[in-house]
């Protein structure tokens, strides 16, 4: 690369914290007299987020009992994507993102299962709203080992306030996210995103990282860390994204195909006359 690593590093710091590709350009040019194109930017970002996740995805967090989880919608390549979210309640580290194109019990399951792959454990307690898809989704994850909490509201106990708190960090993510014209890459952004709040940016209430909160050795203390790595991205990391890509076309297949009221039969292909009559 020919732009220097600082630079590189406060560009994907920006983009993690909210700022789009015309603002981090902007950025450069204001600061260093250095205007890389949008794709230049990209690059980075796609390269370095792999290279951190790769990092940090076997790293098991000290986590707490209680999880919370919480849910939102955004409009992605076209389509209406949800984005789910859970975290522990004592150390604010996100266990688990999810993306689907459906809100049902199968995508809460998902999410818990892989929060609880993360943890190394289940939890005794998991809060949600009240969406009803985390009834059945909580019970098939994790059995009766659990207790399904649902808020009611923020002014009672346990409630879902803390992942509410979160949100203003989520909306950052999701505010870039507009701009991202793919499933695969959406979902690639999103997992970058967890490990910035994981383990790079500070959280204001805890005074550290959730990762050190934790008890996580972090193998970097910031991007610019990270993009002076020179290992290539793990597989791992393509293998969930295609996954996540995969969940989110099956569901918007079947959803199609069940509200259509059409039967899908292949059309049989005109002969050769009938194709020159038309």
């Amino acid at each position: 690369m020919r732009t220097p690593i600082d630079q590189v590093g406060l560009a994907l710091l920006s983009f993690y914290d909210g700022a789009s590709l015309s603002d981090i350009r902007r950025q450069l040019d204001q600061q260093h007299g250095n205007k890389p194109s949008d794709n230049s930017i990209y690059g980075w970002i796609t390269r370095f987020s792999q290279v951190a996740i790769g990092k940090t995805k076997n790293l098991k967090p000290n986590v707490g009992d209680v999880w919370i989880a919480d849910e939102t919608v955004l409009q992605i390549a076209g389509k209406n994507i949800w984005f789910w979210d859970v975290m522990d309640a004592k150390t604010r580290f996100l266990l688990a993102s999810h993306m689907s194109g459906t809100r049902t019990s199968n995508d809460a399951e998902i999410l818990m299962q892989d929060a609880a792959k993360r943890a190394g454990k289940t939890p005794k307690v998991v809060i949600t709203d009240k969406l009803l898809a985390y009834v059945d989704g909580i019970e098939r994850a994790f059995g009766s080992d659990t207790s399904h909490v649902q808020s009611q509201g923020f002014k009672v106990k346990p409630n879902t306030n803390l992942i509410e708190r979160l949100h203003g960090s989520i909306k950052d993510r999701t505010k870039v996210m507009r701009g991202l014209k793919s499933i695969p890459s959406a979902s690639l952004f999103m997992e970058g995103w967890a490990t910035h709040y994981n383990f790079i940016r500070e959280h204001s209430t805890l005074g550290k990282t959730p990762a050190e909160k934790a008890g996580i050795v972090s193998p970097f203390k910031n991007w610019l860390d990270v993009a002076s790595e020179p290992e290539k991205p793990s597989e791992v990391v393509f293998s969930r994204v295609e996954r996540q890509e995969g969940i989110i076309r099956e569901a918007t297949r079947h959803k199609t195909r069940k509200h259509s009221g059409l039967r899908f039969t292949r059309r049989p292909t005109p002969s050769p006359r009938l194709s020159m009559m038309r």
